[in-house]
């Protein structure tokens, strides 16, 4: 059951991401160690910050085309309480030109859900 819910979490957070915060919150854990694919590390503190600092949508007024996320590749491998998750993330860009990294993520189900502790993220390098 751990590897439908663990990719279940991961689609709902990539579908959720124009959700802000209510998104950021639900996935990562308190202690997270997320390291980007620039390198820099962060915890939870630091997304919920840069949310919180993220200009607020005016839904009466109309909107550029926003980046979405999809996964493909995905692999979930339970361990008990803890599963790890890797996966290919796939940036949907509005210029049409699509980015790619590659995720992995270690999981800990605790008061029965599962949310990240810690993560990496690796930005493929555009084909020549």
């Amino acid at each position: 059951m751990s590897k439908a819910e663990i990719t279940m979490l991961l689609y709902e957070f990539l579908a959720g991401q124009g959700n802000g915060a209510a998104s950021h919150d639900r996935f990562w854990s308190e202690d997270l160690v997320y390291t980007s694919s620039s390198g820099k590390v962060m915890s939870k503190t630091d997304i919920m910050a840069s949310c919180a600092d993220a200009p607020k949508i005016d839904e009466s007024q109309p909107r550029d085309p926003e980046t979405t996320f999809t996964a493909t590749e995905i692999l979930v491998r339970p361990c008990g309480e803890m599963a790890a998750l890797t996966f290919r993330l796939v940036a949907h860009n509005p210029d049409g030109n699509p980015g790619y990294c590659r995720n992995s993520g270690t999981l800990l189900r605790r008061n029965g859900k599962w949310q990240v502790i810690t993560w990496q993220a690796t930005k493929e390098p555009v084909p020549e």
